[in-house]
């Protein structure tokens, strides 16, 4: 049976789905506006994909980055794709700010800034990004 946590689970709040790969907020209350694309087959490494399928997910890719960089007026967008924990082919799309909880570090390294709460302001872009994302996808 297959244990991989992204084929049983969604992964966060669904915001976009089509037959390969589904789009989702994150639930992260340090890091407003980060995204995940997931693949809905499991499939470990983009060279699996045909040349068609990958280039569907880097349009929808650049897409989400230019989204949320438009939207969440980030110092900085990382896109991450690893795959070490979860060998199951996923992108994620996050905002940086300077003063976040983890800058310059990656998200998944040693806090520089323990202090840092997202802004009010983060919270209510996160949301329209939300709605952005769906009426571009929607084109």
């Amino acid at each position: 049976m297959n244990s991989c946590v992204l084929c049983h689970e969604d992964g966060g709040q669904i915001l976009f789905k089509n037959d390969l790969y589904r789009i989702i907020l994150v639930n992260d209350a340090n890091y407003p506006g980060y995204l995940r694309i997931i693949l809905n087959s499991h499939v470990k490494e983009l060279t699996d994909l045909s040349d068609q399928d990958s280039i569907k997910v880097y349009e929808a890719l650049l897409i989400c980055e230019r989204v949320v960089r438009d939207t969440m007026l980030a110092d900085k967008i990382n896109v991450a794709s690893l795959g070490n924990v979860v060998p199951h082919l996923h992108w994620h799309i996050i905002p940086r700010y300077t003063n976040d909880l983890h800058f310059p570090n990656p998200i998944w390294g040693t806090a520089t800034n323990n202090a840092y709460v997202p802004s009010g302001e983060l919270l209510i872009r996160s949301k329209e990004l939300a709605v952005k994302l769906i009426e571009k996808l929607a084109d």
